[in-house]
C-alpha cells in the first residue's frame, strides 16, 4: 500500500504558503508506517510546529499504469478524508537548503485516515464539500470543485510514473487555513455533514 500526496492543489493554499501555482500535479509519498487509523496523535519530539492539512482521499480499487484520464474514474470507487500532518519547522529548514523534506511529511502516523470511506454514488462527484474543525471551530473548508487538478487528472498523471495498486491512497491536496496543533487539541473532519474522523492531540 502506498500513500501518494498531492501538493499545492488549491490556489488559495498555494498563496498562503507563498508558493507558485503548479502547471502539473506535484506529488510526494509517505510510507505505509505514516498511516494513522487511531483516534489520537502524539506530537513528535522533533518538531515544535506541527500543522494540520485536511484532504479528500481517494482509495484505488484497480491496478493501473499509464491510465488515460477518460478511464481514470474506473480505478476508484470510494472517497475518504485524511490529514497530512506536517512538521512545518523542519519543512522550512529543508526548503531553505533546497533539500527534500520527507522528514517533515513522512514520519510515523503523519497521515490520519478516516474511519470509513463513502461510495462515489453517494457523493456529488466534482462538488464534494469537506471541512476540519479544531476544538469545535471550523478552521478549513474545501470543495473538490476548487482543485487545480481534478481526481481523474491526478490518477492519470501519477500513473505515468508509478503503478497504482489496489488499496493505494491518494491524498488530493489541502485548501487554505492550515495551522498548528498543540497538546489537548481536538480535530474533527467532515465530508459534507458526515463526520469522518475525530482525533485528540497528545
Amino acid at each position: 500500500m502506498k500513500i501518494i500526496c498531492i501538493g499545492r492543489n488549491y490556489a488559495k493554499h498555494a498563496v498562503e504558503m507563498k508558493a507558485a501555482l503548479p502547471s502539473e500535479p506535484v506529488f510526494f509519498m509517505k510510507p505505509d508506517t505514516a498511516l494513522n487509523r487511531q483516534n489520537y496523535l502524539y506530537i513528535p519530539d522533533f518538531t515544535s510546529d506541527l500543522h494540520y492539512e485536511v484532504e479528500l482521499v481517494v482509495k484505488i480499487s484497480k491496478v493501473g499504469k499509464h491510465i488515460d484520464e477518460k478511464y481514470a474514474h474506473k480505478y476508484y470507487q470510494e472517497i475518504g478524508l485524511g490529514i497530512d500532518f506536517t512538521a512545518r519547522d523542519l519543512q522550512s529548514k529543508c526548503k531553505e537548503k533546497s533539500l527534500p523534506w520527507e522528514i517533515a511529511k513522512s514520519f510515523d502516523n503523519s497521515a490520519t485516515i478516516s474511519t470509513h470511506f463513502i461510495k462515489k454514488e453517494d457523493l456529488d462527484m466534482g462538488n464534494i464539500a469537506f471541512s476540519l474543525q479544531k476544538n469545535g471551530h471550523t478552521v478549513q473548508e474545501g470543495n473538490e470543485a476548487d482543485m487545480i487538478f481534478k481526481i481523474d487528472q491526478i490518477i492519470a498523471y501519477v500513473s505515468q510514473f508509478i503503478t497504482l495498486k489496489i488499496g493505494d491512497l491518494i491524498y488530493t491536496g489541502t485548501p487554505e487555513g492550515v495551522g498548528p496543533v498543540t497538546i489537548n487539541d481536538s480535530l474533527t473532519g467532515f465530508i459534507g455533514e458526515e463526520k469522518m474522523f475525530s482525533i485528540a492531540i497528545k
